[in-house]
């Protein structure tokens, strides 16, 4: 029998939410411009941040482009402009409930098809933990979470201790990169988005690794970063030269060479070209490399999986395995 065909990287964004200065405190909060029934604007103040269709929040939409990709399961996460960390950690945890009360209400109508994955306000690591918990009895499978607390990155100490909570009661956690850099060489083309977003993911990468995340965490951690670990996976050889060479500075608090920690994490396949991908395959292993998609956003892949079917060097194995097999297995079903 078959694996069922697993996207672990798309976003949900509910219909309508309270107002949030209101529900949470504060002020500048997103709200949702809704233009007709199956449109809407994420508002921030008077700035239009991104338009999204029905696709974010009505599950037969989900189901029906699902079905015409030939996915089975999704992941479905938050979108992280709504993670607010940057907030004080009372109004990220108010925000968080509502958008995963919401999250499981919009996966509900897709039955065992759509897995909710939450959010925490990560700012305040025993809020976070006990707003995992509560969402784990809820129904949510995992967290998502971004990959930096304002200039606090993942080898935080909070960070770390939340990390160790999801791997205490086996929250699969997948990491999404947030918040990037602005300015005039980043603000033309999309550049956040096109070099941004690879660079932070990269650097998130290495603060696990060289601050001694992973040799503090237990290995029974199940952590994918978005993106196909942007640039990270490309660069492991600078990363190990540079950890030898230099290890008066580079080596920080990791105990071995970079490469030796690629087994504690895994990566999706958000990269869009056969070569990328199998750049990924040879770096990461045939079992650390995940199906993701970014849906329902513009700059994700459709049909989902297309990089994966159509790249030739991979054996029917391998490919099972990227196309749902290791998602199984990051999910705890496998």
């Amino acid at each position: 029998m078959m694996a069922p065909v697993v996207d672990v990287h798309t976003h949900v964004v509910p219909q309508g939410w309270p107002e949030l200065s209101n529900a949470c405190g504060g002020d500048d909060w997103p709200w949702l411009r809704v233009d007709s029934e199956r449109a809407a604007m994420i508002m921030i103040g008077e700035t239009e941040f991104r338009p999204i269709g029905a696709q974010c929040w009505d599950a037969p939409t989900r189901l029906s482009d699902m079905a015409d990709d030939g996915v089975d399961v999704q992941v479905v996460s938050p979108t992280p402009v709504f993670f607010s960390y940057e907030r004080p950690a009372d109004q990220a945890m108010k925000v968080a409930r509502i958008f995963n009360d919401l999250a499981l209400t919009v996966c509900a109508d897709g039955g065992d098809r759509l897995v909710p994955f939450c959010q925490v306000p990560l700012q305040d690591p025993d809020l976070a933990c006990a707003e995992l918990d509560r969402c784990l009895a809820n129904g949510h499978a995992g967290v998502e979470i971004g990959n930096h607390v304002g200039d606090r990155d993942l080898d935080d100490a909070g960070i770390v201790q939340f990390l160790q909570h999801c791997a205490q009661v086996g929250a699969p956690v997948f990491v999404h990169p947030w918040d990037m850099p602005t300015g005039p060489r980043l603000d033309r083309w999309m550049a956040r988005w096109l070099t941004g977003m690879p660079a932070e993911t990269h650097l998130s990468v290495l603060s696990m690794i060289l601050g001694g995340v992973f040799d503090q965490v237990p290995e029974s951690l199940r952590l994918c970063f978005a993106h196909g670990g942007g640039s990270f996976p490309f660069w492991l050889g600078r990363a190990d030269n540079a950890w030898h060479r230099r290890g008066d500075v580079v080596r920080g608090q990791s105990a071995l060479p970079p490469s030796h920690y690629t087994h504690r994490f895994s990566v999706d396949t958000v990269v869009f070209d056969p070569s990328a991908l199998r750049l990924l395959v040879d770096t990461m292993g045939e079992d650390r490399v995940l199906l993701g998609s970014d849906y329902p956003y513009p700059l994700g892949e459709r049909p989902v999986g297309a990089v994966v079917r159509k790249s030739d060097f991979l054996t029917d194995t391998q490919r099972a395995k990227l196309l749902g097999g290791n998602a199984l297995t990051f999910l705890g079903r496998g």
